[in-house]
């Protein structure tokens, strides 16, 4: 049997990963430390390649023993553009194909496993697909665009019994995972509140502007896939494509999906009880958007209450930062965020907790990478830090805190059922509705 083979041989038994994964997992580390050796080979595809997914790629192939065989996207500028800075990177790009469709490069047999970068209303079906043709899958966050299509997503993965990471790395960088382990060892006292915060004062939707023709090399149909029929605008391209909700879920579910799922995991929490949000177009009224580009949600849990505050245009959030998740306990506040994380005394405690500033001491994108080959070289789901499964339960948390939004509708989550108590809802806003022929398949 070829090395490449051994790398690729057939997966154990499916163990479903739990959305509520140990912080301190490290069973993919230590397995891809001791057993990937330079002999071994992963081909690899990417499909969607201009933001994340070119960042995924460049991380994948620090990676011992990953080989990237096949790029596509819908762009050929883009495509054009990746190919020539592979070359630059001293991949030997005559040995990789490039494709405007990706169900070809699915049909790529030597192609081992995949990335998705592509916009999220195409996420879920080139996972399926992926997982179909026999690929393991890298797919980028959020994992779907409606709770319907989460699901059929962690269905797939089980049914085709592939390893499948959801692309939030914050879950193998070791501050965060430090940051959870110190919650949970009941320092800070009773935890009634936990905020979190997204100020980016970077972002900024596009100027209204004519629709337009596709620019030349663009598939623009291939490029809408399910998603209603509109005129090509650049307004709503590339980048742009996260204040749609035919695309995606603002930056609710695009900052989100870091920032709440580290908020959920560290209280170890489940699916919200009542959601209720509002918003609306106060930093970019006159700009091409149809997300808000401000909005506060309220999550009610069982035992602790959770604050969403976002806004765009500004910098300048709690602790004067521009991102964070603070954790406020009896005896203490944790506030932690990509700089790191530190406890803040309670003033009147008797119980004084106070823990200096740590710093991240790693790469979170590189390691999450690192523990995808490694869970891919065990063949085990449950050794990755973020299985489909916990992709799936931050996205569906978030689509709620949209759901609320859009429906101005305070809403209440039936555990039993899975589904919301208002019926209609469930029906406009928790199915995918797809267009132009294309169905997300039952699993």
């Amino acid at each position: 049997m070829s090395s490449r083979r051994r790398f690729i041989r057939n997966t154990g038994l499916f163990a479903a990963g739990s959305a509520l994964l140990p912080a301190t997992g490290t069973a993919g580390f230590s397995y891809f430390k001791n057993k990937v050796s330079p002999a071994d080979t992963l081909n690899i595809g990417a499909i969607g390649i201009n933001g994340m997914g070119w960042s995924n790629l460049t991380a994948a192939i620090k990676v011992p023993g990953v080989n990237v065989v096949a790029l596509c996207d819908v762009d050929k500028n883009v495509l054009d553009k990746r190919m020539n800075d592979l070359s630059k990177l001293n991949v030997d790009v005559s040995k990789v194909k490039a494709y405007g469709d990706y169900r070809k490069l699915l049909e790529q047999k030597d192609v081992d496993a995949v990335i998705i970068g592509t916009p999220d209303h195409w996420h879920a079906l080139q996972m399926i697909h992926a997982v179909e043709a026999g690929k393991h899958v890298y797919v980028e966050k959020p994992v779907g665009n409606s709770i319907e299509e989460c699901r059929a997503m962690v269905a797939a993965q089980k049914k085709y019994n592939k390893i499948v990471q959801a692309g939030q790395w914050q879950r193998s960088q070791q501050h965060f995972r430090d940051a959870v382990d110190f919650i949970r060892t009941g320092q800070l006292g009773n935890i009634r509140t936990v905020k979190v915060w997204c100020y980016q004062g970077w972002v900024k939707p596009s100027a209204k502007v004519p629709d337009s023709d596709p620019p030349p090399g663009v598939d623009y149909e291939m490029w809408l896939g399910p998603a209603p029929k509109r005129k090509f605008n650049t307004g709503h391209f590339h980048f742009q494509f996260r204040w749609f909700w035919d695309y995606a879920g603002g930056l609710m579910t695009d900052w989100g999906v870091h920032l709440m799922d580290y908020a959920v995991f560290g209280m170890n929490a489940d699916v919200p009880k009542t959601v209720s949000a509002l918003g609306g177009y106060f930093a970019y009224p006159d700009l091409y958007q149809e997300t808000p580009d401000t909005m506060g949600a309220l999550y009610e849990f069982d035992k602790f209450n959770l604050i969403w505050d976002h806004a765009m245009g500004i910098d300048n959030g709690l602790f004067g930062k521009d991102h964070g998740i603070a954790f406020i306990g009896n005896n203490g506040t944790l506030e932690l965020d990509r700089g790191g994380w530190e406890v803040i005394p309670e003033k009147g405690s008797k119980e004084k907790v106070l823990v200096e500033r740590k710093k991240p001491t790693d790469n979170g994108l590189l390691k999450h990478w690192e523990n995808f080959v490694a869970a891919i070289k065990s063949g085990r789901q449950e050794d990755l830090n973020c299985p489909i499964a916990t992709g799936a339960h931050i996205a569906t948390v978030c689509q709620l805190g949209n759901i609320a939004y859009r429906s101005k509708e305070k809403i209440t989550w039936d555990k039993a059922k899975q589904q919301l108590t208002n019926e209609k809802l469930n029906q406009q806003y928790l199915q995918a509705h797809y267009h132009n022929g294309y169905k997300l398949q039952k699993v």
